[in-house]
C-alpha cells in the first residue's frame, strides 16, 4: 500500500540559465527529510526483532524444504518499484506471503544438508550495529576501530585454538589474522600469495625467464577429497593444480604428496602450493598435516590449511591432535560462520608472513594513502575486494556473550548428537556407515546399490520433513547427516532417524510391489 509521506514538501522550482537555453531544476527544500525518522525506525526494528525471535524459536515447526518451483516469487510482487513510499507494516506482512514460502530453513533442527551455517542472537545484534556504523574499513584511517578490533579478535581466536604464536599479531613478529568472506576466498588469497613468493624466487634464480614461462611451470597440490573451491582457486589464479589420491581413510598422506612433487620436479615443473584439508566436505576426513607439512617445507612449497568446518572444534583441546604439524603451515583458515555461532560472513585466516599477500595485492592510489600507513594493517591489501564490513563486531559480541566454555559445550553437543545418530544407524541392519563418524557429520547408506541410495534420498527429501544431501567417494554413493542447528536436541536425532527409516520402509514396500 502506498502513502504520501507527511514530512516532504513539494519541490521548489529554480532556473539555471546558460547562454543557449534555460533549464528548470527540481530542488528539494533542505529543511525536510525523505528518510524514515527515528521513532518510526524504532517501531519497525522492534517489530522485526520480535519476528526474528519468534521465527527462530519456532523454526522446527516449519517444513524445512520449500515446495515452490523456480519463478514462484515474481508473480507475488509488482513488476516495478513503488513510486511512493509504502508502510513498513505492509512490508512486514509480505515476509510471510512472499519470502518465507521460498526459504530453506537452514537453522531448523531438521536441516542436515551441507555443513552448518552459524546463527546466534549476539551475532544478529552485532550485524545491526555494523549496519548502523556502515563503515567501509579498507584502511586503518577509514575506521580505526574496524581494523583494530579485527586484529585483536583474530588474536583472541588464535589463542582459543592454541595456534603457533607466529600466526598472531600480538607475538610481535610478522604474523597476523584477517577476516575473509569465505574459505574459498582464503584459499585463493593464499594461492596468490604463494604464487607471488615463488615468482620472485624463480626470477632471482632464472633472470632470463619471462613471467609467462614461470607461470606455465607452477603447480599446486590438494587431496582428491579437497573442496571444489581449491580447484576453482587454481582456475582463477591461472595455475595447474594436481589432485593427489587420498588413502583408504580419505586422507592426504605425506608419501603421496612427496611422490607427486618429485614427479613434477622430474618433469621440469615448479611446485609452489599445497592445500591440506582438516575436515573434508564429503566425509570430514583429516589430511595428515604432520606428514604433509614437513614435505611442503622440504620442497619450499607454501602449505595452506583449510579447516573451514572442523576448525571450530579446535577450541576444544580433545580435538587439537588433528592440528599436529600446524607449525609447518604458512596459512590457516576456518569459518566461525559455520559452527561457532557467528553469522555469515566471517572466515578467519592467519598468515605467518602476510607481506607476500600484501605485496601481491598492493595497489596504492593517492586517495587511499594516509599518514598512519605501516603502523597498523590496511586490510584492503589482505583480500580480493577493496571494501569490507565491520565483521569483527560479530566475533567480539559472540565471544563475550557466550564465553569460551559455552562455545566448547556447543561443539561437544553437536558431536554427541552425530554419535547418537550413527548408533541408531548401525542398529538397523539394513544400513551401514560409509565412513567413521567425525565431528557433527554422519555418512551412511542402505546396504546395496548406489541406485537404491539415490532413491532413498529422493524419498527422504520428498517427504519434506528433513533435508539431506549426498556425496560419492570411489564411486560409492552415500547420504550425509550433518548436525546443523543450535536448537538441536536429542529428540531431533530420533525424529530424523525415524524419517530415514520410514522412507526406507516405503521404498522397500514399493520394491516389493514392483516384484509382484
Amino acid at each position: 500500500m502506498s502513502k504520501t509521506p507527511t514530512n516532504i514538501t513539494m519541490p521548489l522550482k529554480s532556473e539555471c540559465k546558460s547562454a543557449s537555453n534555460t533549464v528548470v531544476v527540481d530542488k528539494l527544500d533542505s529543511r525536510v527529510s525523505i528518510d524514515m525518522e527515528a521513532p518510526e525506525f524504532k517501531d519497525f526494528a522492534k517489530t522485526m526483532v520480535d519476528y526474528i525471535a519468534n521465527y527462530l524459536e519456532n523454526i522446527r515447526e516449519r517444513r524445512v524444504l520449500p515446495e515452490v518451483k523456480p519463478g514462484y516469487l515474481q508473480p507475488l510482487i509488482p513488476e516495478t518499484a513503488p513510486e511512493k513510499p509504502e508502510d513498513w507494516q505492509d512490508v512486514m506482512k509480505d515476509i510471510e506471503r512472499v519470502i518465507m514460502p521460498g526459504v530453506t530453513h537452514w537453522h531448523s533442527p531438521k536441516f542436515h544438508a551441507y555443513f552448518p551455517t552459524a546463527n546466534s542472537y549476539p551475532a544478529i545484534v552485532a550485524d545491526m550495529l555494523s549496519g548502523a556504523i556502515a563503515c567501509i574499513g579498507f584502511t586503518w584511517i577509514a575506521s580505526p576501530a574496524c581494523t583494530e578490533l579485527e586484529v585483536v579478535m583474530l588474536d583472541w581466536l588464535g589463542k582459543m585454538l592454541d595456534l603457533p604464536s607466529e600466526f598472531l599479531a600480538c607475538s610481535g613478529g610478522k604474523g597476523g589474522g584477517v577476516i575473509q568472506g569465505t574459505a574459498s576466498e582464503s584459499t585463493l588469497v593464499a594461492l596468490l600469495g604463494a604464487k607471488a613468493k615463488k615468482m620472485q624466487e624463480v626470477k632471482a634464480e632464472h633472470p632470463d625467464w619471462d613471467e609467462q614461462t614461470i607461470i606455465g611451470k607452477l603447480v599446486g597440490y590438494a587431496s582428491a577429497q579437497a573442496h571444489s573451491s581449491v580447484e576453482r582457486a587454481g582456475l582463477l589464479g591461472g595455475i595447474k593444480l594436481r589432485s593427489v589420491p587420498a588413502d583408504e581413510h580419505n586422507r592426504l598422506r605425506g608419501d603421496a604428496l612427496e611422490a607427486a612433487i618429485k614427479q613434477d620436479l622430474a618433469d621440469g615443473l615448479i611446485p609452489f602450493y599445497a592445500v591440506v584439508t582438516l575436515g573434508t566436505t564429503n566425509s570430514c576426513a583429516f589430511d595428515r598435516l604432520d606428514e604433509c607439512g614437513p614435505v611442503g617445507n622440504k620442497h619450499n612449497v607454501w602449505v595452506h590449511v583449510d579447516a573451514a568446518y572442523a576448525g571450530s572444534a579446535f577450541i576444544c583441546p580433545e580435538y587439537r591432535h588433528y592440528m599436529k604439524g600446524m607449525e609447518t603451515a604458512d596459512s590457516f583458515n576456518f569459518n566461525p560462520h559455520k559452527w561457532m555461532l557467528v553469522n555469515f560472513d566471517c572466515s578467519a585466516m592467519w598468515l605467518k608472513d602476510p607481506s607476500w599477500v600484501v605485496n601481491a595485492f598492493n595497489v596504492d592510489p593517492l586517495y587511499l594513502k594516509h599518514d598512519m600507513q605501516g603502523s597498523a594493517p590496511d586490510y584492503r591489501h589482505w583480500q580480493i575486494p577493496l571494501g569490507r564490513r565491520f565483521r569483527a563486531l560479530k566475533l567480539w559480541f559472540v565471544l563475550r556473550l557466550y564465553g569460551v566454555e559455552n562455545l566448547q559445550a556447543h561443539i561437544r553437543r553437536h558431536c554427541g548428537f552425530a554419535k547418537q545418530f550413527g548408533d541408531l544407524c548401525v542398529k538397523d541392519e539394513r544400513f551401514e556407515l560409509a565412513s567413521e563418524v567425525n565431528m557433527g557429520l554422519v555418512c551412511f547408506r542402505l546396504k546395496g546399490s548406489n541406485e537404491r541410495n539415490e532413491a532413498l534420498l529422493k524419498r527422504i527429501n520428498g517427504r519434506g520433513n528433513i533435508h539431506m544431501v549426498p556425496a560419492k567417494i570411489r564411486d560409492v554413493y552415500f547420504l550425509r547427516m550433518a548436525v546443523c542447528s543450535r536448537f538441536t536436541q536429542s529428540e531431533d536425532m530420533e525424529y530424523s532417524w525415524k524419517e530415514v527409516s520410514a522412507a526406507a520402509d516405503e521404498m522397500e514396500q514399493s520394491e516389493a510391489a514392483d516384484e509382484k
